[in-house]
């Protein structure tokens, strides 16, 4: 008797779901950079300025946009990065506070 054939979940992109999630990553990080250099907000700088980080390290994932590849594997890497992205923030945090202890000390 056969199996039957993989569930959704683990079922592979079709060329045009890949496409679509390249072109909103390559989206985000464009809208990221019109944000930073604009010159009318200093709000929007600060948007912008975080978004050129996130979209940095979301850039990673352009590679896996390919065609037969799972949502899953995609979500994995996802994660992954989002868990980068939160430890070098707190690594950033910490190290500017430390500094500011430091220079209170001396």
């Amino acid at each position: 008797m056969q199996q039957s054939q993989d569930s959704p979940a683990q079922a592979g992109m079709t060329a045009s779901q890949a496409k679509t999630i390249e072109y909103a990553i390559i989206f985000l990080s464009v809208l990221s950079l019109v944000l930073l250099f604009q010159p009318f907000s200093l709000e929007l700088y600060s948007i912008g300025a975080g978004l050129v980080v996130l979209a940095g390290l979301v850039f990673n994932l352009v590679p896996l946009c390919t065609p037969g590849r799972s949502f899953r594997s995609l979500l994995n890497a996802a994660l992954i990065i989002a868990v980068i992205f939160v430890v070098v923030t707190l690594l950033a945090l910490g190290s500017a506070l430390l500094y500011s202890w430091y220079l209170t000390v001396r």
